[in-house]
């Protein structure tokens, strides 16, 4: 807090980003706009958390599985706590707490390892709060990796720093966010051996990094996450077109390369709507300055794990521009993108290359928000247009409606109602309906993960089984057993 109020700029800058990040999320999920998955999950782990009780993915399996044994995230744990002050509005609290926490880092970080040029800290820290990813991730929901992103400025202000055990501290920091976290970071580690190859101290610190690392990735992995899922194995790769696990795709990328490169520009497994997206992708990163890091190429090794994740990924809609599969590359690409520019001897055209490059990069962020090749819900994020502020119901009702569910109730709820019910046992998203005593749903709302006719006929079936009885019938509807 000293280091913000010593510095206006810096504390203006930071307030006014993260009350626009606080429009975008947190009217999103006032108005019904967060969903099953992942806040609603999310949230209802760390309600269960907060009570010394297992999470569980029950709300969308039909077993029984502790949620670790989906991902293996800590912070939902240490996250718990906040649930008893803020509800069900916690996560998105810890979300725009944590990107407004990275951009001072990013802020930190070239005041005091290039400190020659004056305004280059508060370019950089704008470029990472207006980087698309950023955007994109509040336009969805909540997700741990978010948080470890927004640690890394500040973990290569660390290690730039030769402080040892603040890096290592904030390396077990970013590592128990979620298990793929540990990829970026050996690639990250990797990089900064390469950059600081001359002094030997600190290859050696981070060669003990990166073995950390890469032993965490095994053990949770192979051992952890297996013990948790009622499958007895990791069930989250999900990359057939390199393999059917880990050591395959990486077998096939050195075995492969050219076939490997050709698959990160194309639609390689034939997707009725993946044409195009990840071109998409790549021209938004050029206009985002990552030519820039053609000068200093271990800042590309480090956005390497980042781009394999995504474009080799099955699901076409993880190759994208939107949602929170990009928040990656804002701390990566806003420190290396400026150190490059600062490294320029002529003030004048360091400052007319961070200007140049911080409106090109807005051009792109203001870009994915008006229109994409792949579908999004511009209403989530076109935080500029009254529409975002809008719902074509009366949300007020709904609220009131839903105050007739009995705090202790077991509730199968439509997917954008969980994430308001989840501060409960259990709660499942329609259709699944187990133990429910209470199904909450609406027609003016998406279907997801049922299609139109499915959910239609889920419906009719339940009122006319004559074991429900509608409670209300207003903007939702609520049935309660008999």
């Amino acid at each position: 807090m000293q280091l913000i109020k010593k510095n206006k700029a810096l504390f203006l800058t930071s307030l006014i980003f993260g009350l626009l990040y606080a429009t975008i999320s947190l009217v999103n999920h006032y108005l019904f706009r967060t969903y099953a998955l992942d806040l609603g999950l999310y949230t209802n782990a760390i309600y269960k958390y907060a009570h010394f009780q297992i999470a569980d993915s029950e709300m969308i399996k039909s077993v029984s599985e502790p949620i670790l044994g989906g991902h293996f995230d800590l912070y939902l744990i240490i996250f718990s706590p906040l649930v008893y002050l803020f509800g069900t509005y916690t996560l998105l609290i810890v979300q725009v707490v944590a990107v407004v926490f990275g951009g001072i880092g990013v802020h930190q970080f070239f005041k005091k390892i290039k400190p020659k040029h004056q305004l280059i800290p508060i370019f950089a820290t704008v470029y990472f709060y207006t980087f698309f990813g950023v955007f994109g991730a509040f336009s969805f929901d909540y997700h741990s990796v978010v948080i470890a992103a927004c640690i890394i400025p500040w973990f290569l202000l660390a290690v730039y720093s030769h402080k040892k055990t603040t890096s290592t501290v904030l390396l077990l920091l970013m590592l128990i966010a979620q298990e793929n976290v540990s990829i970026a970071l050996l690639f990250i580690c990797l990089a900064l051996i390469i950059e600081h190859r001359k002094n030997r101290g600190t290859v050696l610190h981070l060669l003990k990094l990166f073995t950390i690392s890469l032993l965490y990735f095994l053990v949770v992995m192979f051992i952890v996450i297996p013990s948790f899922s009622a499958e007895n194995t990791y069930t989250g790769f999900l990359y057939s077109s390199l393999g059917e696990t880990p050591f395959q795709a990486v077998k096939t990328i050195i075995t492969h390369p050219i076939d490997s490169f050709v698959m990160l520009f194309t639609n390689h497994n034939n997707s009725i709507y993946g044409d195009y997206i990840k071109l998409e992708l790549h021209l938004i990163m050029v206009f985002s300055g990552l030519l820039f890091l053609l000068k200093k190429p271990h800042f590309i090794m480090m956005l390497l794990p980042i781009y394999f994740q995504k474009l080799f990924h099955d699901n076409y809609s993880m190759w994208g521009i939107g949602d929170h599969y990009n928040i990656e590359f804002a701390p990566i690409m806003a420190i290396g993108v400026f150190i490059v520019i600062s490294e320029f001897k002529k003030p004048k055209l360091v400052n007319g290359l961070a200007i140049g490059v911080l409106v090109l990069s807005i051009a792109s962020t203001i870009r994915t928000m008006d229109s994409t090749i792949h579908f999004t819900d511009k209403s989530r994020i076109r935080f500029y247009q009254a529409k975002h502020y809008q719902k074509d119901y009366a949300v007020k009702t709904v609220y009131q409606q839903l105050k007739m569910i009995p705090k202790e109730a077991s509730v199968s709820a439509q997917s954008p109602f969980v994430p308001h019910l989840s501060l409960r046992e259990n709660i499942y998203q329609f259709p699944i309906i187990k133990d429910a005593e209470y199904i909450v749903y609406s027609k003016k709302e998406g279907f997801y993960p049922l299609n139109e006719e499915e959910f239609t006929n889920a419906i009719q079936a339940l009122e006319s089984s004559g074991e429900w009885e509608v409670i209300s019938n207003e903007e939702v509807v609520i049935l309660k057993k008999k």
